[in-house]
């Protein structure tokens, strides 16, 4: 798959790209509700013999308009892009969002980019999607533009779980902050996965027996702190059951910066530099504070038994949890 990114000029996209079917969204989290404009655009496209492609935005818009507070991304781009590869789509262009491009009119966005650069033939999106200059443009302008240069459009209803709850971004980030990883997989239709470069740490686990991979997630990231079963994806792609935790570390620190560390189970080797990824399975327990090194070694082995027993009985949600964060 093809990932066109913001360096890249209008005039790179190939012939063959043109004329698909375009999903156009923010899609931060890939979550289910995302997932029925997604397999929708799949399924025309499929039926029509013609690329299917996603057209997102780059960096998140409330990066741009409130810099100050940056938006907790559940799937940065580079993730963001692998689930939508996995999905079946032939392209994702990250278009880059800034305020020049927030100015452009919804009459400039469709012709422009949807029409003369994309030569799209349907385009695949919510309910509520707004674009242009002041959110000027909506669906009703989006189906009057449609009839205007001749592509379709088809709108996707608001997803609601079993439990008529609307799926969210927002929702699953406030799971997250609560631990609830269990939720945030049936809201994602996949286990919550992180990706980051493992960096070199201060070695006490190893010197407990318990060697870690440490990853430190962006400052914004608002995942509960505690201990959490999880599923460990090396950068050649092998998968390890594993128990991480992420926080502080307050038996051993005073006011750390908060790490995510991982013991991967029945692993040898050397990490540092390597491009992994953290599927989260279940949340065990809250960080504590033990009162000296033997008390914190006796309760990772018990964290230990309880992931791995926690492991052994998973099965993927679906097809796409499967190629995540099982295969």
């Amino acid at each position: 798959m093809t990932v066109f990114h913001r360096n890249e000029t209008r005039d790179q996209l190939p012939e063959h790209l043109k004329g698909g079917v375009i999903a156009i969204g923010n899609f931060d989290g890939v979550h289910r509700g995302h997932q029925s404009v997604l397999n929708r655009a799949l399924e025309i496209a499929s039926a029509r013999g013609v690329p299917a492609l996603v057209l997102t935005f780059e960096p998140h818009p409330r990066t741009v308009f409130k810099p100050d507070t940056p938006v907790f991304r559940l799937t940065p781009a580079p993730f963001k892009a692998q689930i939508l590869e996995a999905m079946g789509f032939n392209a994702v262009i990250e278009y880059p969002f800034d305020y020049d491009f927030s100015q452009r009119s919804a009459e400039d966005f469709i012709h422009s980019i949807l029409k003369d650069w994309l030569a799209a033939s349907e385009v695949v999106t919510g309910f509520d999607f707004h674009f242009g200059r002041g959110r000027e443009g909506g669906p009703a302008f989006l189906m009057d533009a449609g009839n205007k240069y001749g592509f379709g459009v088809t709108l996707i209803d608001a997803f609601r779980d079993e439990n008529t709850d609307v799926v969210s971004s927002s929702h699953i980030r406030a799971l997250l902050k609560e631990g609830d990883v269990s939720s945030v997989a049936a809201m994602l239709g996949y286990h919550y996965t992180v990706q980051s470069k493992v960096i070199d740490g201060e070695k006490l686990g190893r010197q407990l027996g318990f060697p870690t991979a440490n990853m430190q997630l962006p400052p914004e990231a608002e995942l509960a702190a505690g201990i959490y079963a999880v599923r460990f994806r090396l950068e050649n792609g092998r998968l390890y059951d594993a128990v991480a935790s992420y926080g502080r570390r307050p038996t051993v620190t005073e006011n750390g910066v908060p790490l995510l560390e991982t013991y991967l189970f029945d692993f040898s080797g050397d990490l540092y530099g390597q491009i992994c990824s953290v599927s989260f399975f279940g949340y065990l327990r809250p960080e504590l504070k033990f009162d000296g090194l033997d008390p914190l070694v006796a309760q990772i082995k018990r964290d230990e038994e309880e992931a791995r027993a926690l492991l052994s009985g998973v099965r993927p949600l679906g097809e796409l949890d499967r190629k995540l964060c099982f295969d």
